[in-house]
């Protein structure tokens, strides 16, 4: 199995992926009634999707507990982002919804901001050194 030390700036890269992540996950569940009527976004919709930051962040929080840990597990942070932004851009063009102009803007900033932290990691999994298994 192949496994890095974490370096500094992936660790800080994953705690901003899990903060962002657990703030998100607040506003959207919390305000979700709120957020249905301005972005034209199915209430359950922004429940299940800000219920599943929860346990995402501490994930990642847990992960950066660590002081060496799987390759593969950073990748998986890494293709789990990628498919969150997959995942926004088809609601907002896939057809099934029909976000207002505020919902194509909100769903286009959180999927840039995942976007930017999956490149993040990337760039931090390079920087970490390669470690003994």
């Amino acid at each position: 199995m192949s496994v890095v030390s974490m370096s500094p700036f992936l660790r800080r890269v994953l705690i901003a992926d899990a903060l962002i992540s657990a703030a998100a996950g607040v506003v959207m569940t919390l305000g979700a009634g709120l957020l249905n009527g301005v972005l034209a976004l199915p209430v359950s919709l922004l429940m299940a999707a800000g219920l599943a930051l929860f346990p995402w962040a501490a994930c990642l929080l847990w992960l950066t507990r660590k002081a060496v840990v799987p390759r593969a597990a950073v990748w998986a942070v890494i293709v789990c982002n990628l498919a969150w932004v997959a995942d926004s851009v088809w609601v907002s063009l896939g057809g099934s919804f029909a976000p207002s102009g505020l919902g194509h803007a909100f769903i286009a900033l959180q999927a840039a901001t995942v976007l930017l932290l999956a490149d993040l990691e990337f760039v931090g999994l390079r920087r970490s050194r390669v470690a003994m298994a």
